[in-house]
């Protein structure tokens, strides 16, 4: 019976039962599980603390000032739609003028046409935004808690010697974070540049001062053999690697 309970915890239908992506037949199966055995019951309780703790960490602020650009523009919008009737209603009464305040509404009403789309385009991108973000949470909870990934300590070499990070790596799940814990100082005109060697491409990761915090984790991409670097480049980032001043590296 333990041997079953292990196999199950092994799995990641915990997680992905908190995160509501597992089908009927799954959630049925885990709360199942929850209902009969203690052990089970006892690491769901953790994942979900976990879990909240982690979404409030991480949570995504709206954008400064978009609630109030899109009221803007909703009032705009109606100062548009309230002075169409009133021209309209002039219009029935003076047919005289009825061609020029056709053209007239005919204006206004592509202007309000194209701002109510620019706002719509805005909103989309947003919530395409949100979308990639709590879909890198996801992500980064599932490596943080899932058994079976893997953690590489990273450290630098004689030219950055109080470099540290850690890499977490899930072969099951294909994921690949790393946390950047530390990072020497550096001139005002250089920076670091993380870079990844995956089935013989080299990709550009950006620089990595906007990643040195506890809680900031940097998406690998993963691939068989792997091969992460860590370089000194000019400020702003390189296009491609210094490999005479690369000041840390890792295979995953």
């Amino acid at each position: 019976m333990k041997e079953k309970i292990k196999i199950f915890l092994e799995t990641d239908l915990l997680e992905q039962y908190l995160l509501g992506t597992t089908d009927t037949a799954e959630s049925a199966r885990v709360e199942r599980y929850i209902a009969m055995y203690p052990e089970v019951r006892r690491t769901y309780l953790e994942l979900q603390e976990n879990l909240e703790a982690y979404a409030r960490m991480h949570a995504v602020p709206t954008p400064e000032g978009l609630r109030e650009r899109i009221l803007q523009s909703v009032r705009r919008e109606q100062g548009f739609r309230r002075r169409f009737m009133r021209y309209a209603a002039a219009a029935s009464v003076a047919a005289v003028f009825f061609l020029g305040a056709s053209v007239f509404f005919w204006n206004q009403n592509q202007n309000l046409q194209a701002e109510n789309d620019l706002v719509n385009n805005k909103i989309r991108v947003l919530e395409a935004d949100m979308k990639e973000q709590l879909e890198d949470v996801r992500n980064q909870f599932i490596v943080l808690n899932n058994p079976q990934t893997r953690k590489f300590m990273v450290e630098g070499n004689r030219k950055a010697r109080e470099l540290k990070a850690i890499a977490y790596v899930n072969p099951v799940k294909k994921l690949s974070y790393i946390n950047v814990k530390n990072l020497p100082n550096l001139p005002e005109d250089q920076d670091y540049q993380m870079w990844a060697e995956v089935n013989g491409e080299m990709v550009n990761l950006g620089v990595l001062r906007n990643f040195v915090d506890s809680d900031k984790l940097l998406a690998l991409p993963y691939g068989e053999k792997a091969v992460s670097y860590i370089t000194i480049e000019p400020k702003g980032g390189n296009l491609t690697p210094s490999v005479e001043n690369i000041v840390a590296d890792f295979s995953y």
